[in-house]
């Protein structure tokens, strides 16, 4: 089974949002997933059945609603994005295995820093010291899934202060340059990526 990689760059939230949408109304059952990895440009998303009132202060920072699960989160440069457009049913999985193999594949990424990290069973994500390095976000249509989800690589944090991340009032946000960690999200992405081919057992990358 092959997983096709794209690296894209810094990419319009919007555009992306409407590239994946497309991407997985069009799609057939021989299509082959894809990885997309990119960053976006300063943006709070709020998910399908997020409160605003959880935006606690956005500044000049645009707001976008948006069609994932869970509640608001920050976007910006320096966090590794990596949007899932994978297909369950042929995956043989449903999203709770989904989420923990995307879950695992960070931890994975992280241990290699020698940083280690935990899930959490009451709310998806991954957090060093109860601090979260890493949110998840995904949408399901059709059997397919799209979204997907950030790693705080070296943002500027301080986006995370003027909301309830996630929905959780006063959860404190890290970073890998927080935690000592001099890497950009790229150099993140390529243990990243090994990890999530195993999660889900792709043989080959394609470009």
């Amino acid at each position: 089974m092959q997983l096709r990689l794209k690296k894209l760059g810094t990419c319009d939230y919007s555009e992306t949002w409407r590239a994946m949408s497309a991407f997985t109304e069009q799609r057939t059952p021989s299509t082959i997933d894809e990885l997309w990895l990119l960053e976006h440009p300063s943006v709070y998303t709020l998910g399908r059945n997020g409160k605003p009132e959880h935006i606690l202060d956005s500044g000049n920072i645009p707001v976008m609603q948006s069609d994932r699960g869970g509640q608001v989160t920050y976007h910006g440069m320096g966090q590794l994005i990596a949007y899932t457009l994978f297909d369950l049913r042929r995956l043989d999985i449903g999203v709770r295995r989904l989420v923990s193999g995307l879950e695992n594949a960070v931890i994975a990424t992280l241990a290699q820093y020698g940083i280690p990290a935990q899930a959490r069973a009451d709310a998806p994500g991954v957090y060093v010291d109860g601090q979260k390095i890493a949110a998840l976000g995904l949408r399901v249509k059709q059997g397919c899934c799209y979204h997907g989800l950030s790693l705080n690589v070296n943002p500027d944090l301080a986006p995370f202060a003027r909301i309830n991340p996630c929905g959780y009032a006063g959860l404190q946000v890290t970073s890998l340059c927080a935690l000592g960690v001099d890497i950009n999200p790229l150099e993140a992405a390529v243990p990243m990526i090994g990890y999530i081919q195993q999660a889900f057992g792709y043989q080959e990358f394609i470009a």
